[in-house]
């Protein structure tokens, strides 16, 4: 059973051995969308790519039929966000054309216990303010990430990926955070990507936490869509979102979702 440090859940042994398994099916299943993605692709096909892998394994998704707080329930297996779209883009028609960004943002589970990863890639040759986006982004998230070590705050994690983007000159989008992951796809606590260091609890070996900055090259401000889940920048800049679960132990964080090749 999961002991708690306050709200914030510790996890077992053999909790970890399944988090570890559902992680590793997310980074290969991640890595075969990746590969599909080129020109001339639509959003569908790719969310077709994922749906298969998942009925191949027998995991099961984290995200299909998701629906909390009154919204409709997702309707696909992975969320596709494309250039301006910020998370949560639904799979479709959309061709993917040369120089879109795609953020690619999925999760399964085993046995309950779940996974969860987002990187964002080129489609064919982009420009640079795209491909420093993604870069700068890449790099926040691994800014947060090095925080994840016994004896830090929780609030260390989002100061480092605020001040990592910021710097760049980009956006650090404050509607979205990340959260605690395990028995639940969201768990206690929620790690907001920006804020003070030197806050909130102390951090502790056996906590697992999905981090995932979502940055913007202009605003931060989010519009929704009238399918109520593809949240856009609201001036229409591009977008990008990377994501991985990591474990903290004695010796700093261990990435569940990272495979060789991955992000």
């Amino acid at each position: 059973m999961m002991a708690s440090a306050g709200s914030i859940p510790i996890k077992a042994r053999r909790e970890l051995d399944l988090m570890r398994e559902a992680s590793r099916h997310v980074g290969e299943i991640l890595l075969e969308v990746r590969e599909r993605a080129r020109p001339g692709v639509t959003t569908g096909e790719l969310g077709e790519v994922a749906a298969r892998a998942i009925r191949q394994r027998g995991v099961e998704s984290s995200f299909l039929g998701y629906g909390p707080h009154g919204l409709p329930k997702y309707p696909a297996v992975i969320c596709i966000s494309v250039n301006e779209e910020i998370v949560h883009g639904i799979p479709g028609p959309r061709v993917l054309v040369e120089g879109d960004i795609v953020g690619l943002d999925f999760g399964v589970s085993v046995k309950g216990w779940h996974g969860d990863s987002a990187v964002t890639i080129p489609i064919g040759r982009i420009d640079g303010k795209a491909a420093q986006l993604l870069e700068t982004t890449r790099e926040a998230l691994y800014k947060g990430i090095e925080q994840m070590v016994p004896g830090k705050r929780l609030s260390d994690i989002g100061h480092a990926i605020q001040a990592h983007a910021e710097r760049a000159g980009f956006s650090i989008v404050r509607q979205f955070v990340g959260h605690g992951i395990g028995k639940k796809l969201h768990e206690p606590p929620q790690i907001p990507n920006f804020g003070e260091p030197g806050r909130g609890p102390r951090l502790l070996p056996g906590m697992v936490f999905a981090i995932e900055p979502m940055v913007n090259v202009g605003s931060a401000d989010v519009r929704m869509l009238e399918d109520e889940w593809t949240a856009v920048s609201a001036d229409g800049s591009l977008s990008a979102h990377f994501e991985h679960t990591i474990l903290i132990t004695e010796s700093g964080p261990e990435i569940l979702t990272r495979l060789p090749g991955s992000h």
